[in-house]
Parts: structure tokens; sequence; C-alpha cells
């Protein structure tokens, strides 16, 4: 499966842009973020954590598709690699699912497959829903900041409005209570228009980020979708053209018979294995004890020789005895 170290790239190269121009605006973004740092404080919170967050769905992909590379390549030490968390069900059924096929082809029925994706669609949704809501949120925060700024602005006006002193006569004196006046109204205006760039922008940074990450996820996904409906066994929901669906519950049943057949397959395969097995040993034995048959035999020619060999020299040596004894007795004889 591919790796989502592209799209992390990605995101990576983007930030870096996002902070030379921040570099950039240093001096400007620092005068604008004077204006109300409470709230521009709060948006770059905001804004932290939901780009740590983006990074870690992506990166979080890397260990599932390590494991899944790891149980098509080798399924009986996908249990030693580092667990999933995405597919962690997923994971568990197909393991015991693998242990029970004996290095066969593993196949699924479709409610299965159906099943496991669906959850996995959930649980992707699921960790997609705070990148969302932190990107709304910044738009809520920025507005929350114009409509404040807004509230400074008019609530100034107001006040400036009605401390002028018209009847004094005086112009310049006016003016200089006026200019004075408008800094509140100027300072709101501030407030307003540095919070919504700031909610705004951030908004914006999350946006490609959660895009890319969304993007990361549904090639994981679309990946895995592929991989297990290869490994999918597809049953025909209509018995023809234009007759009447299968009932659910009878293609349940059918897909259990199928799966009681395959255990009973496996079953008779193992029963076959272990009869060559003892066959296989009788054999062996059976070789063994023609080869002590055959040295007992030996050891029994080679006693007969050897008692054959002993008699004719007893004979031998007692021919010679009598010889013996005979010549002594003629030699005593007068």
């Amino acid at each position: 499966m591919t790796r989502p170290d592209t799209y992390l790239i990605r995101m990576l190269l983007f930030l870096a842009a996002v902070a030379g121009v921040v570099v950039m605006l240093a001096a400007k973004l620092i005068t604008a973020f004077a204006n109300n740092p409470p709230l521009n404080g709060l948006i770059g919170v905001v804004l932290a954590a939901g780009i740590v967050w983006n990074l870690w769905q992506v990166l979080r992909l890397g260990r599932e598709v390590r494991w899944i590379d790891a149980f098509r390549t080798a399924p009986d030490r996908a249990a030693v690699a580092a667990p999933p968390v995405l597919i962690a069900p997923m994971a568990s059924m197909l393991v015991a699912r693998a242990d029970g096929h004996d290095g066969r082809r593993m196949t699924l029925s479709a409610a299965i497959t159906r099943g496991m994706l669906d959850s996995l669609a959930s649980r992707l949704d699921e960790s997609r829903e705070l990148s969302r809501y932190t990107t709304g949120l910044l738009i809520f925060l920025g507005l929350l900041g114009t409509f404040w700024g807004l509230l400074l602005t008019v609530g100034s006006v107001s006040d400036v409005i009605g401390g002028l002193s018209v009847g004094s006569g005086d112009i310049n004196a006016m003016f200089e209570q006026l200019k004075s006046g408008l800094a509140r109204p100027l300072h709101g205006m501030g407030t307003a228009f540095s919070s919504s760039m700031f909610g705004l922008s951030g908004a914006l940074v999350l946006g490609f980020l959660d895009l890319t990450a969304g993007q990361a996820q549904n090639r994981f996904f679309n990946e895995l979708e592929e991989w297990l409906a290869s490994l999918t066994r597809v049953s025909s929901g209509a018995l023809g053209d234009g007759e009447a669906s299968i009932p659910a519950y009878v293609q349940a049943l059918l897909e259990q018979t199928a799966e009681n057949l395959e255990s009973l397959q496996r079953i008779i395969s193992r029963g076959e294995d272990a009869r060559a097995a003892a066959n296989q040993s009788l054999a062996t034995l059976t070789d063994r004890m023609s080869g002590v048959a055959d040295a007992l035999q030996r050891l029994s020619g080679e006693m007969s020789s050897s008692q054959a060999q002993l008699s004719a020299d007893l004979r031998q040596e007692m021919r010679l005895v009598a010889r013996t004894i005979a010549g002594r007795v003629d030699e005593r004889a007068p």
C-alpha cells in the first residue's frame, strides 16, 4: 500500500510557505495582534492545535499501512508488528481467520467485508470531525472579534458625537476634541479587522491541511477496499433476471454454510496431512526394522559359521590328543 509520506511532505511544505509569509510580515502582524491580544492569542492556540491534529491524522496512517503490508507479506508475523489503531477490529478478525487457513488463500464473505469497511469509514469520519470543528471555530472567533470591534466602534463614535461642544465657537478646539475622540473608534475597527484577518487566515491554513489529510485517508481507504475486494467471495443476491432477490436470512445461511464447508475442508486437509505423516513414520519404522532383521540374520550366520569352526577345531584337537596318548602307550609297551 502507498505510504502517506507524500501527503505529509506536502503539508510541511505548505506550513513552511506560511511561516515564510509570517516572517516577512512580522512587524505588521505584531501591530495587528496588539489590537486584541486575548482573542487573537486564542485564535493562535486553536490554529496550533488544528495543525498538530491534522499532521497526526496523516502520521497515524503510516502504522496502519505498515501493519497491512506485514500481514500481506507474512500473516504469521503480523501479530508481532506494531498493532494498528484505526483498523484494530479488522486486524484481530484478519489474524484470527488467517490462523485457520494454514497458508492457503484467505477468503471473506461480502457481509464481513462490508462491515469492516463501514467501521473504518466511521472511524475516519470521526477523526476528521475535530479538524472541521477547529476550522469552523477559527471562522467563528474571527467573526466574534469583528462584531466585538464594531460594537466598540459604534459606542465610541456615539460617545465622541455626544461629547462635542459646538457652542463654544472654537473650531480648533472642536477638531482637537474630535481627533482625540476618534482614537477609540479606530481602536475598535483595528480589533474587528485584526480578529477577522487572523481567524480567516487560520481557517484557510487548516482548510488546506484538512483537505490534504482527507486525501491521504481516502487513498488509504480506497487501497484497503481494493485489497479486501480481492479476498471477498461474492455471492449472487438474485436468482435470475427479473426474479425476486434472495432473502437476507437465506443469504446469511448460505454464507454460514460456505464457512462451515471451508472449516470441514480444512479439517479433512489436516487429517490427510496427519495420515500422510503417519504413513511416512510407518515406512521409516519398517525400513529400520528391515535393517535390524538383516543385522540379526548376518549375526546369526556369523555365529553359525563360528560355531562350526569351533567344532572342527575341537575335533582336530581331540584327534591330536588321542594320537598323542596312543603314541605314549605304544612307547611304554614291552
